[in-house]
């Protein structure tokens, strides 16, 4: 027998997405500007292989946790391989609402467009459950966030040896723009929060191409490599309202006293000194710092300017070069022209705020590549179980092959009974490896001083 918990994964009656029609110009929904992530919420990832690979979703916790190190958010990444709508329909109980998600985004589509030219029948089994799907989730307590499925790279696929139908190679990427943009319109008419995904992976590899003809971002043709993948967060936080500097520092002289104004965190015990200036630093957050296989979407995305810009402008300064020194270390030196413009410190590798925040990465690293990953796979077999179910409960089978696969489906339900354990498994050292995310990512008071170079 099947656990309680484990009954609650069975597939729920369907509900009906209100209309998408409007009685009147006013009582149209917009469109969310943003999500707003406070301390206990919890994020959903729902989505197929692309979202069990653990890199955007990575990425996108990484932001969090390094910009809003005083909000314990809580993450879970409920992606399985091979995932169409349909299987995400069949387990949003136990591996979706049961953690009282406040937000669920959804990544599918890569799938239910089963590979192959547009298909009116396909495209229309995929509305029928994406919209079910939203359904749900609303019905659950949880805000849904439908998300644009991603490109498929058809230069990628052509120099692979694997052989494809050449009308697949040809249209199968427009088919998922055409998903994309009819998600889009439902986000449009219901008021539900939409992120292209699709876009910016694709004009990236178009502009690219520009120069470099065998450039790409996802060599299996459908799994964006790293650097497709912080393209794919990045979406995330700009699409969803994060966008934004992390701190500003302003130093300048006012009626013969240095005055500081900043942003995003704290200055004190401003002094002069006898070659320049120093003061203390207490910042809100981090700078978004990603493991170095990442590193080439951050460049072509000038990921740090846009999403986590940290700048310092020191202007009064007599004509020379100066050296910037956080907490004794040297970390560059500037004239004072570029001083005063102001610098950018995000990038920085050098920086002490750079590295704790690389520590930061790399222990969420570890976490996604050692039990999320063994909670992702542990849940293939349930995926593989309900599509067994879904084929017997369609009586299209003739008896032999139906008794065949009833007890091949009895078999991977009688596994199904160690889930719950894996989870509550998994889950655990997660946690202790958030709890150390936790220790590592608070801001600490940093020293600056800025004084004159030696020649």
């Amino acid at each position: 027998m099947l656990s309680r918990t484990l009954l609650s994964l069975l597939i729920l009656p369907c509900l009906v997405l209100p209309a998408f029609c409007q009685d009147s110009e006013s009582s149209t929904p917009s469109m969310p500007a943003g999500i707003d992530l406070q301390d206990g919420d919890t994020f959903v990832f729902l989505g197929d292989s692309i979202t069990h690979q653990r890199l955007y979703t990575q990425y996108v916790e990484t932001f969090f946790y390094q910009r809003y190190p005083d909000r314990r958010i809580n993450f879970h990444n409920a992606g399985i391989g091979g995932a169409q709508a349909w299987d995400a329909l069949a387990r949003t109980g136990r591996d979706v609402l049961d953690y009282k998600p406040r937000y669920v985004s959804i990544l599918l589509g890569m799938n239910d467009g089963r590979y192959r030219p547009f298909d009116a029948e396909i495209f229309a089994n995929y509305q029928k459950d994406m919209l079910t799907l939203v359904s749900r989730l609303r019905a659950g307590g949880a805000t849904p966030i439908l998300m644009s499925p991603t490109m498929f790279d058809a230069r990628a696929a052509r120099n692979s040896r694997r052989q494809r139908d050449p009308d697949m190679l040809q249209q199968y990427n427009s088919v998922l723009a055409y998903y994309g943009r009819w998600l889009q319109d439902v986000a449009l008419e219901t008021g539900t929060a939409y992120v292209d995904m699709y876009g910016p992976l694709n004009d990236l590899t178009v502009e690219a191409r520009e120069e470099e003809p065998g450039f790409t971002l996802i060599r299996d043709a459908i799994h964006p490599d790293p650097p497709g993948q912080i393209v794919m967060a990045y979406a995330m936080i700009d699409d969803l309202g994060q966008r934004k500097a992390l701190s500003n520092i302003r130093i300048q002289p006012v009626r013969g006293e240095l005055r500081a104004s900043a942003n995003g965190g704290k200055v004190s015990d401003l002094q002069k000194t006898e070659n320049g200036l120093s003061f203390s630093w207490l910042a809100d957050g981090l700078p978004w710092v990603l493991p170095p296989e990442a590193q080439q979407g951050v460049d072509l995305l000038r990921l740090g300017h846009k999403a986590t810009r940290e700048g310092l402008e020191i202007h009064g300064l007599p004509a020379g070069r100066y050296d910037v020194l956080i907490d004794g270390e040297l970390v560059g030196t500037w004239p004072h022209t570029t001083l005063a413009r102001h610098i950018e410190l995000q990038g920085n590798e050098k920086t002490p705020q750079y590295q704790q925040a690389l520590k930061v990465a790399l222990l969420n690293k570890q976490k996604n590549e050692g039990p999320v990953r063994k909670l992702r796979d542990g849940w293939r077999p349930f995926q593989n179980w309900a599509r067994m179910e879904r084929t017997l409960d369609s009586k299209a089978l003739s008896p032999a092959p139906h008794v065949e696969l009833a007890e091949k489906a009895a078999t991977v339900r009688n596994n199904l009974k160690n889930l719950d354990s894996l989870i509550l498994e998994a889950e655990a050292e997660a946690d202790k490896i958030e709890d150390e995310i936790y220790r590592v990512n608070q801001p600490v008071v940093r020293r600056f001083e800025i004084r004159r170079a030696e020649k």
